[in-house]
């Protein structure tokens, strides 16, 4: 019966450890100094809008791929888990495609024909008559937003149902996790959720990562069921457009920005205005035409997305003589990739605790 610790409670952590524990024989711990009701800038998941826009290239394309149909029937068929189907609508700003489209916010969602067209539900591209002053192309299609306040008790919910337990810890080193199972047997494996703080934890210490930092603003205002997001804007390279209802009273996502390197939990009520202002102007109908004046704001907030150069980590290491599973540094889509990773830190848990089984036989 293998035994496993997840490091992390996270969106990544804590669908990996309801993935393994679906599985008869593993007993899985999850250890993690932030768990889902709480609020820090350590702590990104929490923070996240969040919704499905289809980020990678469609040579990494797999976990997105693999998450859109789970993600599709939770908000059909799981009400409770706090998803709802909204349009997503992709706009390509004239002046971003003449640069390259070279935008902060991702690599494949703004592609001209982008891999996506085929797996994302009634995608359509937008006649001339549809767009915006100012856009040269633009693509609408069903997707989903996740009331993150309400899916991640809802996920530690579900793993609790398959047997995990949860415990609180402050781990300055990965090796460390292996000790932390409740069952009191060293860990098999240890799968490293660890998100932002790869970067400094003890045998990671992975300098590939940093934060993005992302800014919103949450109002009451309503958002009729669309979820617009450009290319780019004139406020700066690393500010970004996006607007999205959460489920069931969740409040409305203003966004934003993805400041690279920037550890800044405060947010910048600067940076508050002008995102205000471009939701506004993007979408008149929170307002009903009346100005940033007639939003009632719930809070301002700051998150830390996990950005890795080079991309998300999801491999194998030995490290003090246990063998980790990194999965780490999806940047902007780690609830819309989650699944899909989740099921490759099965697929590399499963080789571990084979090759573990042969080794002992010798």
């Amino acid at each position: 019966m293998p035994t496993i610790v997840v490091l992390g409670a996270g969106v990544s952590g804590l669908t990996c450890a309801l993935l393994l524990a679906k599985q008869k024989g593993n007993t899985v711990t999850v250890v993690a100094k932030h768990m889902p009701g709480d609020y820090d800038i350590e702590y990104t998941s929490p923070w996240a809008g969040a919704n499905v826009l289809p980020m990678n290239l469609e040579k990494d394309s797999r976990w997105e791929r693999r998450t859109w149909p789970e993600m599709r029937r939770l908000a059909a068929e799981v009400p409770e888990a706090g998803l709802h189907f909204q349009t997503a609508r992709v706009l390509r700003r004239k002046v971003d495609v003449e640069a390259g489209l070279k935008s902060a916010l991702a690599d494949g969602l703004f592609q001209l024909s982008p891999w996506y067209r085929e797996v994302m539900d009634n995608f359509r591209e937008l006649p001339a008559s549809e767009l915006p002053p100012g856009m040269h192309s633009g693509a609408e299609f069903t997707s989903v937003c996740i009331n993150t306040a309400i899916y991640l008790p809802w996920l530690v919910g579900q793993c609790a149902r398959h047997g995990v337990v949860f415990r609180r810890a402050v781990l300055k080193h990965i090796s460390e996790a292996a000790r932390m199972s409740h069952t009191g047997r060293r860990a098999d494996v240890v799968v490293n959720a660890s998100g932002l703080l790869a970067c400094r934890l003890g045998g990671v210490m992975d300098a590939k990562v940093q934060p993005a930092r992302g800014q919103i603003v949450l109002v009451r205002n309503e958002a009729a069921g669309v979820m617009p997001t450009t290319s780019g804007c004139d406020d700066g390279d690393d500010e970004v457009v996006y607007v999205m209802q959460r489920a069931h009273g969740g409040g409305t996502i203003l966004g934003g920005t993805y400041q690279k390197g920037n550890w800044e939990a405060n947010p910048d009520p600067n940076v508050a205005v002008r995102i205000m202002k471009r939701a506004v102007e993007t979408h008149p109908e929170l307002t009903g035409g009346k100005g940033i004046e007639a939003l009632d704001i719930i809070r301002h907030g700051v998150g830390l997305r996990p950005w890795r150069e080079g991309g998300v980590r999801l491999e194998k290491e030995l490290i003090d003589g246990t063998w980790v599973v990194h999965n780490y540094g999806h940047a902007g889509w780690g609830y819309q990739g989650s699944y899909g990773c989740a099921e490759r830190v099965v697929e590399l848990v499963d080789e571990i605790v084979g090759r573990t089984k042969c080794e002992s036989k010798l």
